[in-house]
């Protein structure tokens, strides 16, 4: 059989270390898991609460709505105005997806087809360059990360393309690489979406994991961020649902009413409960996005911290659940996917390497913040020992 969609898909560099972390489990050993960024603080517990009562009501049990309950849109919208002081209308500038994933893989549907081309970071959330490829456009990769440029490198790809590009994919603070932008930078990328005719679509995964006394923007803080794109808000980092799937689609209203229509012959929502219980968090824990982001804030000086103290110099991320680093000179010429097996045979600890987050991604790993402090302590000790020549 020829499966045209998935015959070009590259191997999943990821599962090679996955493979090695359970075989490495099944013999006994203790292996860290610092790859997967899967969030492991728990869910507001005013959400589960609800949820178990809202699931326990028959009524609950049937078809929802594809577009999220009125209610669901009703406390994004609000938390728009409470977070970033933006109006968003619920009933025609918000519609849920069941998670970001979906939404964005849907929202490339809508908005590129065969012939399109489309703008993507390279290191990026694989997501972000294959989505587009999956509805049938071409794909220009542009470097994003230490040393580099974004914006500049943004304007020359889209000078060098053959065909005109039809949209901007981005996300900030941005994974795998952690670069993060200010208001400033939004509005010149609105600016020059209007000047070219372009969607920009901002994947705002990190938009509450953020450090240091920097706050990551909105692209709908800024004035014309709505005439020109939509941005994509999820519970999964924010709030730590992530398996609830629940996220949103936010912004102009002609592509979120494409989107809407589309939706409506793919799905009919996700289980009521998760709705009701969604908007519970949103109004009755505002504030559990602050709770989370202190975890993690104490969690990356934890790893940043003794990864430096080893000899692996590392800068502390201003914002999401992840640090970026490159491979350490001793070790460079092994790669990144070599590097990362090496941690997981050798240190019993698993990272992401960076070549699976595209061609800008190698020579570099990513560790995921999901452990407790004396876990990541017990990582770095780990490391220490098998990095002998950090010296």
């Amino acid at each position: 059989m020829e499966f045209r969609r998935i015959n070009g898909l590259p191997p999943y560099v990821f599962a090679a270390i996955n493979q090695l972390r359970d075989e490495a489990r099944h013999a006994g050993d203790d292996v860290i898991d610092l790859g997967f960024g899967n969030p492991d603080i728990p869910s507001p517990p005013v959400a589960v609460e609800k949820l178990a009562e809202a699931a326990r009501n028959p009524r609950n049990h049937r078809y929802s709505s594809s577009r999220g309950l009125p209610n669901l849109r009703l406390a994004v919208s609000n938390l728009y105005k409470r977070r970033f002081g933006v109006e968003v209308d619920p009933e025609t500038e918000v519609i849920f997806t069941i998670g970001a994933k979906e939404g964005l893989s849907h929202l490339m549907w809508v908005l590129l087809g065969p012939g399109d081309t489309a703008l993507v970071p390279s290191p990026s959330y694989p997501i972000h360059i294959y989505a587009p490829l999956f509805a049938g456009a071409d794909v220009h990769q542009v470097r994003i990360g230490p040393g580099e440029d974004f914006f500049a490198n943004l304007v020359a790809a889209f000078d060098e393309a053959m065909t005109k590009p039809k949209v901007i994919v981005f996300s900030f603070p941005h994974n795998p690489t952690t670069e993060c932008v200010d208001l400033a930078w939004m509005q010149r990328i609105v600016e020059f979406a209007r000047a070219n005719d372009i969607v920009l679509v901002h994947d705002f995964a990190y938009s509450d994991t953020y450090f240091d006394g920097y706050e990551p923007p909105s692209l709908l803080q800024v004035p014309g961020g709505k005439e020109v794109g939509v941005e994509l808000y999820t519970l999964t980092k924010s709030f730590s649902m992530a398996g609830w799937r629940v996220a949103f689609t936010v912004g102009n209203a002609e592509v979120v009413g494409a989107l809407t229509k589309l939706k409506s012959y793919l799905d009919y929502g996700t289980f009521q409960p998760i709705q009701i219980a969604s908007i519970v968090a949103m109004n009755e824990a505002p504030d559990y996005p602050k709770t989370v982001n202190a975890i993690y804030e104490s969690r990356r000086d934890t790893l940043v911290d003794g990864l430096n103290r080893i000899g692996w110099s590392v800068a502390k991320p201003k914002g999401t659940m992840f640090v970026w680093t490159a491979v350490p000179e001793p070790y460079q010429e092994m790669g990144s996917l070599e590097f990362a097996k090496y941690l997981v045979t050798e240190a019993h600890v698993a990272t992401s390497p960076g070549m699976g987050f595209g061609a800008g991604g190698e020579g570099y790993v990513r560790f995921a913040l999901v452990e407790n402090e004396q876990r990541i302590s017990q990582a770095v000790r780990n490391l220490r020992r098998a990095l002998t020549k950090l010296g």
